[in-house]
């Protein structure tokens, strides 16, 4: 028997649902490679009011602490709309295939990252260091 693995639960706030189709329908059709990935993320997710998204589940805006697999390395990175990308390195747009990976991810999922140079390296998600949602702001 072939063993299936299975994707982890997506959960979205309605408010970011809302906003990332907008902004998938803004684009032209072919303007980032990711497009199919994060529209199917969209599709699988389960939609909840934004009061309802569990504190542990990176949302737009999340700043998210990750380790590393191999090395126990940590970093930290905001998930955010491409218009709010600056040159810092803290940022990760929800249009880079990680991105729309990450979006709806909990503490503890593991996701494949592309390594710099090729090949991959296993990031789990330690921490949702900060959450909008968690916080209350609902209309960022």
């Amino acid at each position: 028997m072939t063993e299936i693995h299975k994707k982890p639960t997506v959960i979205i706030s309605s408010l970011d649902a809302e906003r990332l189709e907008r902004l998938i329908d803004s684009l032209p059709s072919e303007s980032f490679p990711g497009k199919g990935d994060l529209e199917a993320e969209l599709d699988r997710a389960d939609v909840v009011a934004p009061k309802d998204v569990p504190a542990t589940v990176v949302t737009m805006n999340s700043t998210v602490r990750f380790e590393v697999d191999s090395s126990l390395e940590e970093f930290c990175l905001t998930l955010v709309y491409p218009k709010d990308l600056d040159g810092s390195g803290g940022k990760i747009s929800i249009l880079a295939p990680v991105g729309s990976a990450l979006l709806g991810l909990s503490q503890g999922d593991e996701i494949e990252w592309p390594k710099p140079g090729g090949g991959m390296l296993r990031v789990r998600i330690k921490e949702v260091t900060y959450q909008p949602e968690r916080s209350g702001e609902y209309h960022r």
